[in-house]
């Protein structure tokens, strides 16, 4: 087996990043060969960076700079109503929404039988934790409009029944099928003040 050249190296890893196709990890590689060598030093320390500074807060599961994260220890936010999102990208999505001032809990993942990952498999044991002395009276399931996100939102529903919370879901005006984070900010808007009640 031959060994790749740099060049072809630098194309696989890029093209094992999420939504990076091979012509788009092909136009990225060259495009990084042709920076300024400083700039190159830069985007490579600003990568270490992220991955050895970046913890993952220890109350809401999201990365931060900071264990508890910002949000987590902001004062000014509402502690009895968690917002369920699957990923730390839809944090990011609701935050530019404006539309939410409570806290936020990060499953990092979803239940997928097909692919073979249980409730197990995401935080959601943590978010019962954080349920246990009461405080918080609403959990918002935010989970995207697909079969696993329904998925996830009906197994979420039936471990918090035991507890004395409201369950709502987000879903009217998101379309089927959809990604949290490529929504546009009044839709998130809209999806939050429409939210139903999970029965």
């Amino acid at each position: 087996m031959s060994k790749s050249g740099p060049i072809e190296d630098l194309i696989k890893k890029l093209n094992k990043l999420p939504g990076i196709g091979s012509k788009t990890a092909q136009r990225l590689a060259y495009h990084i060969i042709d920076m300024d060598d400083i700039e190159v030093k830069e985007l490579a320390s600003s990568i270490i960076r992220a991955k050895t500074e970046i913890v993952q807060c220890s109350v809401c599961m999201n990365f931060s700079d900071t264990d508890p994260c910002e949000i987590c220890s902001n004062p000014n936010r509402d502690d009895s109503v968690i917002c369920v999102v699957e990923y730390p990208k839809d944090v990011e999505a609701m935050e530019r929404s404006m539309s939410f001032n409570g806290k936020y809990h990060v499953l990092h993942g979803v239940v997928s039988p097909m692919k073979g990952r249980s409730i197990d498999d995401i935080k959601a044991r943590e978010l019962l934790k954080r349920l246990e002395d009461g405080s918080v009276k609403e959990v918002i399931i935010a989970t995207n409009p697909t079969a696993d996100g329904d998925t996830t939102a009906m197994y979420l529903k039936n471990l918090l029944e035991p507890y004395n919370v409201v369950v709502s879901r987000i879903g009217y005006g998101l379309p089927v099928g959809g990604d949290l984070e490529f929504y546009d900010e009044l839709t998130i808007s809209t999806a939050i003040k429409n939210r139903r009640k999970l029965n």
